[in-house]
């Protein structure tokens, strides 16, 4: 067991309980507005939003061998991301009115998960860099649930800073098991990160370097210059 998490069993137990539920809660929003947006009835907003908020939480636990897992072994997970479908059905015109609704709710579960993830894997045993690992998937599985569903590529594959957000998080939850500080301040340092990376990056454009594409002329150069080779014996082609 982690002598960070050890070191205070009923509060770190505790926090970290409660940052799975709260993530659990947000990112079931973030779903349930996607959902909403794409016109979906109550039943696509409910199962939208428990995907959303229990992709992550299923994932960590398999890979970690904690079966069957907890989204799905006690009622308040799917309580709490029913809360949260509900809400944003009917309360959806009022959730609209705050500045980039999904993206934000979406950070912040970005953010619980990818530390809570960390913490669960140190616990299980994992060593440092993949606990970090697996906090990063616990981090970007619901969002990837939820885009999928909707039939758009997961953020994670287009969106600036993501699952590196998800992964700084989850560095600072190993860092401070190794370094043997309590597992409460880590998280919450770690989800600070990890939440203030993904909105600066949707804020200022940050994202990692991308392929450079061609532009529209240099395509027509090279057509121009694939019509104009010969055939090999000096002649253009026919």
């Amino acid at each position: 067991m982690s002598e960070g998490f050890a070191a205070t069993p009923f509060t770190a137990a505790g926090l970290l309980l409660a940052l799975d539920l709260i993530g659990s809660f947000v990112f079931a929003l973030s779903g349930a507005l996607v959902a909403v947006r794409r016109g979906l009835d109550l039943f696509g907003v409910l199962v939208l939003s428990f995907a959303a908020a229990s992709a992550g939480g299923i994932l960590r636990d398999l890979l970690i061998g904690a079966v069957p897992p907890a989204a799905i072994s006690q009622p308040r997970y799917v309580a709490v991301a029913c809360l949260a479908g509900l809400l944003v059905f009917y309360r959806h015109q009022m959730i609209e009115r705050f500045r980039n609704p999904v993206q934000i709710s979406d950070a912040a579960g970005l953010a619980l998960f990818a530390v809570s993830g960390a913490q669960k894997a140190l616990v299980a045993g994992l060593e440092p860099a993949m606990a970090a690992l697996l906090g990063m998937l616990s981090g970007i599985g619901g969002g990837i649930a939820r885009d999928v569903l909707v039939a758009q590529i997961p953020a994670v594959l287009r969106a600036d800073l993501y699952a590196v957000a998800a992964l700084a998080g989850a560095g600072v939850v190993v860092a401070g098991d190794l370094a043997g500080l309590p597992a409460g301040p880590s998280m919450l340092a770690g989800a600070a990160l990890c939440f203030g990376l993904r909105v600066m990056a949707i804020r200022y454009g940050w994202h990692l370097p991308v392929p450079r594409q061609p532009d529209a002329r240099s395509d027509r150069d090279d057509r121009s210059d694939e019509d104009g080779r010969s055939d090999g014996d000096g002649t253009p082609p026919q």
